[in-house]
């Protein structure tokens, strides 16, 4: 068994008052593809690194297959690494790379091309075992990176950013080949990235990180259906949640540039519990559609996807132009600059304490 848990994990890196890593507590099952997500400084990497043994925990504990391994070596701690960069031996061949750790582990030269040769062909780098890594492309060097991690068979997979480096179209193909691979060896894997689309798309669990603090861990959906902040709301989807300051009435609703926008009444009690003047209303994309009457506003900009077509709007809310997005019909998208209305779905909208901001309601 190989469950991972950070217990109130701190990490101050010196000449900073501000942690890196601020009380983090996080469980990880066994088997479990955990991603941890967020900004530049948000420390994700630092807290993979923490799991690693590469980084001192300066407060709290890590704990690996109901071990505290706190103070343990890194290589006491059978897990496996994969950097942003590779990492790979440039004067070593493919099989010679992938065999490097086995071989200081002392594993017997049979077993290591045994095992090289099984995760060769797991990989598809049969054919490649007898090039150097300047002449593989940066998906084929990213499978060997990834080959000289599975070769070890560790109890867990560390990945730091790994597509990173690679374009547009192998970034989505590795991310694809990554998320089958992990799901057909059942290891535990903690995948730390800056992009909320690979989050969503690979983990089985998302952790949501700010300024060295847990904001949210949930499924995917979860995540973009109930974000329990604005930050994890404005972080989450793509196109970003659009988000309104609107002062409170005593009816039960809200106006949204003349247009009335009930609340639920679990969200209305809540509001009214914490005494709360005004709140912050958040509307996904498809909570916002074109229609001959509803909320003036002007459109911007236009992004057509192929099937899909958004237009980031700006309407006056409570007498401040405001940002919104909606999606369009992709085969008659909204002229540049052109007058349109927004009709708001309230049963969609998102609600959050304009102080705190907290979720709402739920």
């Amino acid at each position: 068994m190989a469950e991972v848990r950070f217990e109130r994990a701190t990490k101050l890196y010196a000449g900073s008052s501000v942690p890196a890593v601020d009380g983090l507590d996080l469980e990880i099952g066994d088997g479990e593809f955990m991603v941890l997500v967020g900004p530049s400084g948000s420390g994700k990497s630092t807290a993979l690194r923490m799991l690693a043994g590469l980084e001192e925990v300066d407060a709290g504990a890590v704990w690996i297959g109901g071990v505290d391994v706190t103070d343990v070596e890194p290589k006491q701690r059978d897990v496996a690494m994969v950097f942003q960069n590779y990492s790979l031996y440039p004067y070593l061949d493919v099989a010679a790379n992938m065999a490097f750790p086995l071989k200081m582990a002392r594993v017997g030269r049979a077993e290591r091309e045994r095992r090289v040769r099984e995760v060769a062909e797991l990989l598809d780098l049969v054919g490649l075992l007898d090039r150097k890594p300047s002449q593989l492309s940066g998906g084929q060097r990213q499978r060997v990176a990834m080959g000289r991690a599975i070769v070890r068979e560790p109890r867990v997979f560390l990945m730091d950013e790994p597509l990173s480096n690679l374009d547009a179209q192998l970034r989505v193909q590795m991310r694809a080949e990554i998320a089958a691979l992990q799901a057909r060896l059942g290891v535990t894997t903690v995948f730390v990235t800056h992009d909320q689309v690979e989050a969503m798309t690979m983990g089985h669990r998302v952790a949501v990180l700010r300024d060295g603090r847990l904001q949210q861990c949930d499924t995917p959906r979860r995540l973009y259906d109930r974000p329990a902040n604005v930050f994890v709301a404005r972080f989450i989807g793509s196109p970003a949640m659009s988000l309104c300051t609107v002062e409170l009435s005593g009816n039960g609703a809200v106006d949204l540039g003349g247009v009335r926008l009930e609340l639920p009444s679990g969200v209305r009690r809540d509001l009214e519990a914490r005494g709360a003047r005004s709140a912050v209303v958040g509307l996904r994309p498809e909570a916002v559609e074109l229609a001959a009457d509803g909320l003036p506003a002007r459109v911007e900009v236009v992004e057509e996807l192929g099937a899909d077509a958004y237009a980031f709007c700006v309407g006056r809310i409570g007498g401040v132009e405001t940002k919104l997005v909606a999606r369009a019909d992709a085969r008659h998208p909204p002229a540049f600059g052109s007058r349109v209305s927004l009709r708001v779905h309230g049963d969609e909208a998102h609600v959050f304490d304009a102080e705190t901001g907290e979720r709402v309601g739920d």
